[in-house]
């Protein structure tokens, strides 16, 4: 008989969760945070899954037990080591407490990329593969590595796991990590706004016309409607995305890389270019890493749960 698991992946603006069967998400649902702490999120989580165990098609005796992924970085068996300004409760909190007073379930926790990493190679564009590489673009810039079908692991538990701090600029921005010119601080969401911003002409632009922070969103709307500014900083992005393939290629030797998060709404004006921008600058033979779109959304992270509790310690 085919187990099941209870997943969520608690993120900074919302949390899906779940119950899952193998590839299959049967039920889940979506929770808006307001603020990013376990201690705000948790008694509403918890109402959550209880609710979906509730439905008459779920045999609880099957769950197998609790996967948690979170934008933090976790060890994949129980505590959070160290998160950057979201969750910062999470850090030494018990969830294997938490998940055996709530559910009587073992629970293991892992950082959201990661986790969603296993799901893509479990269910969804990585399958097959055993040495793949996620890219994760929205707020910030995360990201997961797998090497020999087993998720890089390092004593620190960041190897493989930021992508978004690995450099593109020497002399670029500075990053909340204190780092500069990592690919986080010069194409996320989170610094767009600003980059916009702060460009000569920006006041020519329709963006300067924008009462909320720019996002790719409408950065994309702006540029496919002929804004000059808006396609330079679109370019910008896709060009530091493109980088930083190359340096995950040179570290990792990877046979994919999948490229996932919010922004990927619009990979097919994205990929094409990442591609080329790799067969030109990657030392790499020609083809021999492909490069494609998450397949599952938002549930990818959801799909690790049963590889992840399936894991050795």
């Amino acid at each position: 008989m085919s187990e099941m698991a209870i997943a969520a992946d608690i993120g900074g603006s919302h949390v899906e969760f779940g119950i899952v069967r193998e590839d299959r998400v049967l039920i889940a649902g979506t929770i808006e945070v307001r603020k990013a702490s376990v201690k705000a999120v948790l008694p509403q989580l918890e109402a959550g899954i209880r609710t979906l165990l509730s439905k008459p098609d779920i045999a609880q005796h099957e769950i197998a037990g609790v996967a948690l992924g979170i934008c933090a970085i976790a060890d994949g068996t129980g505590p959070v080591l160290a998160a950057n300004g979201k969750y910062e409760d999470a850090v030494g909190f018990d969830f294997a407490r938490w998940s055996e007073n709530n559910f009587g379930l073992p629970c293991r926790v892992e950082n959201d990329a990661r986790l969603a990493l296993l799901g893509e190679q479990f269910a969804g564009a990585a399958k097959g593969y055993d040495d793949a590489v996620l890219v994760t673009l929205g707020t910030g810039i995360g990201g997961a590595v797998m090497l020999g079908g087993r998720l890089l692991q390092s004593r620190g538990h960041r190897a493989g796991g930021v992508a978004g701090h690995l450099g593109v600029k020497w002399n670029g921005r500075t990053c909340g990590c204190g780092n500069r010119g990592c690919a986080e601080a010069e194409a996320s969401t989170s610094v767009l706004d600003a980059i916009c911003r702060e460009l000569k002409d920006f006041s020519k632009s329709t963006l300067a016309t924008a009462t909320e922070a720019i996002d790719f969103h409408r950065l994309f709307d702006a540029a496919d409607a002929g804004d000059a500014l808006a396609q330079e900083v679109l370019d910008r992005c896709i060009g530091v995305w493109s980088a930083l393939a190359v340096t995950l290629i040179h570290a990792y030797d990877p046979q994919i890389i999948v490229f996932g998060g919010g922004v990927m709404r619009r990979h097919e004006a994205i990929l094409p270019r990442i591609r080329e921008y790799v067969s030109r600058h990657a030392w790499a033979e020609p083809g021999s890493v492909k490069i494609v779109p998450a397949a599952l959304g938002s549930s990818a992270a959801l799909l690790g749960a049963l590889p992840l509790l399936r894991r050795r310690p």
